[in-house]
């Protein structure tokens, strides 16, 4: 490619991840052809805040203080972090079905659907994920007692990443 195809795709590439931030998108793909058979593949993400809860169990050591503040309405989820690995092997763990933005309440302001220590039954809703402007309930596949919530209100989340523990 020409120095002059280098900055139309650095154009390219600043115009998508702005059309990201102004429509509240977490991820954006395109693909570019060329008429020369080039095509260029763009992936553009926002996912700070699942990185930072993916590296909970990779480095409890670390994360443990940092990590405490921000579960003030769930101070039993951070001592628990640190006795288990990986959340997503936990036997109870509900994983995300979709990538989306999770909210634990159905409104702001509103009280969360459930918080640690509350008794749940098989089909009530835990969360909902907003995936493309769409607001998806997210049931309690089984019934038992939120023992962790693995996410903060309005993080971004991928397909199968670990939303809660249900025992």
């Amino acid at each position: 490619m020409t120095n002059k195809s280098h900055d139309t795709d650095v154009e390219f590439i600043r115009a998508l991840a702005e059309l990201l931030s102004e429509n509240d998108l977490s991820e954006l793909q395109v693909k570019r052809k060329y008429p020369d058979d080039g095509t260029l593949n763009v992936r553009v993400s926002r996912i700070s805040a699942v990185t930072a809860t993916v590296a909970v169990p990779t480095a409890p050591a670390v994360q443990a203080a940092p990590s405490a503040p921000a579960h003030a309405a769930a101070p039993s989820a951070a001592p628990a972090a640190s006795e288990a690995g990986d959340p997503a092997a936990h036997p109870g763990a509900v994983t995300s079905p979709m990538v989306g933005t999770a909210y634990l309440a159905p409104e702001p302001g509103a009280d969360n659907f459930v918080k640690v220590g509350d008794k749940v039954s098989e089909g009530d809703t835990l969360l909902i994920v907003e995936a493309m402007k769409t607001m998806n309930q997210i049931p309690a596949p089984r019934s038992g007692t939120v023992k962790r919530i693995l996410i903060e209100d309005g993080a971004p989340v991928e397909f199968g990443a670990p939303l809660m523990i249900i025992e």
